[in-house]
């Protein structure tokens, strides 16, 4: 039953986290939203900043778990995985379920580099993405010129991208034509085919019609 209870109080976090933000999200609401009094949330976590890291915490457990799906397919180029990695963020991003964490909250930074649980998951999610970004460079397939880091902070930057929520509002594009969208000017860059902007995406998108 207590895991069940944790279980829903971090699934709770996690919707308010991405529909609001952290700064806005109480722990009231957190405990009103799961049906618990806020003592019996306390028992569980003992502060907004754990309730945080507890969510990020889920989200890199799943996106271990779709990285282990992509590992056992031996015949997916490194390009493929982490194409199919910006997808999937991009993916969870639009249906509400990215936490919304600020950078520049010291206390909540001081709670996320002090767990333990947190930095572990973090490094593996890095270390595996990082195999796949050398890969992907040796192979030509990514510039080799440009750091390493620089792209893994390029592809996660995508898990909290401002753009695909505004694209979403505006109501012009639907949730695939916007990932796709993404995805090009990520990995195509700005500049598509013979010096063209975005002519790789309006091929494609030519092509569908």
């Amino acid at each position: 039953m207590l895991q069940v209870r944790e279980d829903a109080i971090v699934a709770s976090v996690n919707r308010l986290l991405a529909e609001k933000g952290f700064d806005a999200m109480t722990v009231d609401e957190v405990a009103a939203d799961v049906g618990i009094a806020k003592a019996s949330l306390y028992k569980h976590f003992t502060s907004k900043e754990e309730l945080a890291a507890a969510a990020m915490i889920r989200v890199l457990d799943q996106a271990l778990a779709f990285l282990a799906t992509l590992e056992a397919k031996p015949e997916t180029t490194p390009l493929d995985q982490l194409k199919a990695v910006a997808r999937w963020t991009m993916q969870v991003q639009l249906a509400g379920e990215m936490p919304s964490l600020p950078a520049q909250n010291s206390v909540l930074r001081s709670a996320l580099m002090t767990n333990k649980v947190y930095l572990d998951r973090l490094m593996e999610v890095s270390d595996k993405l990082g195999a796949w970004i050398t890969a992907a460079q040796k192979e030509r397939s990514l510039n080799p010129k440009l750091p390493p880091e620089v792209i893994l902070y390029t592809l996660l930057a995508r898990a909290c991208d401002p753009v695909l929520g505004l694209l979403k509002v505006s109501g012009n594009h639907g949730d695939e034509q916007i990932i796709e969208m993404l995805l090009s000017s990520c990995f195509d860059g700005l500049v598509g085919a013979n010096g063209r902007p975005g002519a790789r995406y309006l091929d494609r998108s030519q092509a569908r019609h």
